[in-house]
C-alpha cells in the first residue's frame, strides 16, 4: 500500500501543481470578482476530488483538509482579490501558500519552525503511547476510549500541521502561520475555537465567511454563527474523506451548537457586573463541554462505521514501521 500511496502522492502533487498554475496565470489575466470567480471553477471543482486518489484513511483525511478546505477558501479569496495569495509570486511559492498553513516571510516578524525539537518527540511519544494503549481497547470504557481518540487527535493535527509547515519553512524559508496555542488553557469557548484550536481554519473561515456576513447584516453574532455553520459543513466533508459514508448532519449539528453557545458567551461578557466563574473552573468546564459535546455529535460519524478501527490499525503500522527501522538501523550501527 506504501507504495502504491506514494504513486499516488506524486499524482495528486503533479495535478495540483498544473491546477495551481492555472489559477495563478488566470489571476493575473482576469479581474477579481465574478469573472475571476467563474473561471477558477475548474480548480475549485478538481481540487475537491484528489484527495480520493489515495487509500490510507490519514492521507485521504489530511490532503482533504490542505486541498479541499485551505486551498479552496484562499482561492475564494484570491478571487474577490483578498487574502494571502498573491499572482504575482514564484509558482512553488503560490501553491505552498495555497495549499499550506505558512505565509510569505515577513523580515519584521519571523517566526519559528513551530514545534521545537524536544515538544515533538514529546508528542510523537504520547501519540506511540496512545496507540500501544488501542490494543486493550476492547476491555476500555466506552468513554476512556473516547478521551484517548480525543488525544489522538489534538497530537495528531499538531504534529501533521506543524511538520508541513515546518517542511516548507525549511525548504523555501517561508514563516508559519499559528496552528495550536495550548487549547487545554481555553477559558472559554470563544478562547478555545478563536485563538486556540487548529488556527488555520479561522484564519480563513473570518475573511471568507465571518466578516462579509457581519458586514451584510450588521450583527457580530451572524457572522460568527455563519463561520461554524460552513465549519460544521466542511467537517461532513471532512468526515467524507475518512468513512467514505453519506453525511449524517452531526458535525454540522455540533458547531452549529458551539456558535450558538460563543454567541451567547459574547452576550454574557458584554455585562461587566454580572458573575464569571474563576479561571480554572472556566477552563474545566470549558473543556468539559467540549468533550462532552464531541462524544455526542462529533465522534459517532467516525465510530458508527467502524473507521476508527482503520485509523488505528494505520497508527499500529506505522508505528510498527518506525520501530522496526530503528532496529534496523541500530543494527546497522553496531555491526562492524
Amino acid at each position: 500500500m506504501a507504495s502504491g500511496e506514494l504513486r499516488s502522492l506524486v499524482a495528486v502533487g503533479a495535478a495540483v501543481s498544473a491546477a495551481m498554475w492555472y489559477a495563478r496565470f488566470t489571476a493575473r489575466n482576469v479581474r477579481p470578482g465574478l469573472p475571476r470567480l467563474a473561471a477558477f471553477l475548474p480548480v475549485c471543482s478538481i481540487l475537491p476530488v484528489l484527495p480520493f486518489a489515495f487509500v490510507a484513511i490519514h492521507t485521504r483525511g489530511i490532503s482533504g483538509f490542505f486541498l479541499a478546505w485551505l486551498a479552496e477558501f484562499k482561492l475564494l479569496l484570491l478571487a474577490s482579490g483578498q487574502g494571502p495569495l498573491d499572482p504575482s509570486l514564484p509558482l512553488p511559492t503560490f501553491i505552498a501558500i495555497a495549499a499550506f498553513p505558512v505565509r510569505r516571510r515577513d523580515p519584521k516578524n519571523a517566526q519559528g519552525s513551530g514545534l521545537d525539537l524536544l515538544t515533538s518527540a514529546v508528542y510523537v511519544a504520547l501519540l506511540a503511547a496512545i496507540v500501544s494503549l488501542y490494543e486493550h481497547k476492547e476491555r476500555m470504557n466506552p468513554y476512556v476510549l473516547l478521551v484517548l481518540y480525543s488525544l489522538h487527535m489534538y497530537l495528531a493535527l499538531e504534529l501533521v500541521l506543524a511538520s508541513a509547515a515546518a517542511a516548507v519553512h525549511t525548504v523555501m524559508g517561508m514563516d508559519l502561520e499559528p496552528q495550536f496555542d495550548r487549547p487545554y488553557l481555553s477559558a472559554n469557548l470563544r478562547d478555545f475555537w478563536g485563538r486556540r484550536w487548529n488556527l488555520s481554519v479561522p484564519a480563513v473561515l473570518r475573511p471568507c465567511v465571518s466578516r462579509p456576513v457581519r458586514a451584510h447584516v450588521g450583527a457580530a453574532g451572524a457572522g460568527v454563527l455563519a463561520a461554524f455553520l460552513v465549519s460544521g459543513l466542511m467537517h461532513e466533508l471532512m468526515f467524507y474523506y475518512i468513512t467514505l459514508q453519506p453525511p449524517t448532519g452531526e458535525a454540522t449539528a455540533f458547531f452549529t451548537l458551539h456558535g450558538v453557545c460563543t454567541v451567547a458567551e459574547g452576550w454574557w461578557a458584554k455585562h461587566k457586573g454580572w458573575p464569571r466563574p474563576p479561571g480554572a473552573v472556566a477552563t474545566t468546564l470549558t473543556l468539559a463541554f467540549v468533550l462532552a459535546t464531541g462524544f455526542w455529535l462529533f465522534f459517532p460519524p467516525i465510530t458508527r462505521p467502524g473507521a476508527d478501527k482503520v485509523l488505528i490499525a494505520e497508527c499500529e503500522a506505522m508505528v510498527a514501521f518506525v520501530r522496526d527501522a530503528g532496529s534496523w538501523l541500530a543494527a546497522y550501527v553496531r555491526s562492524p
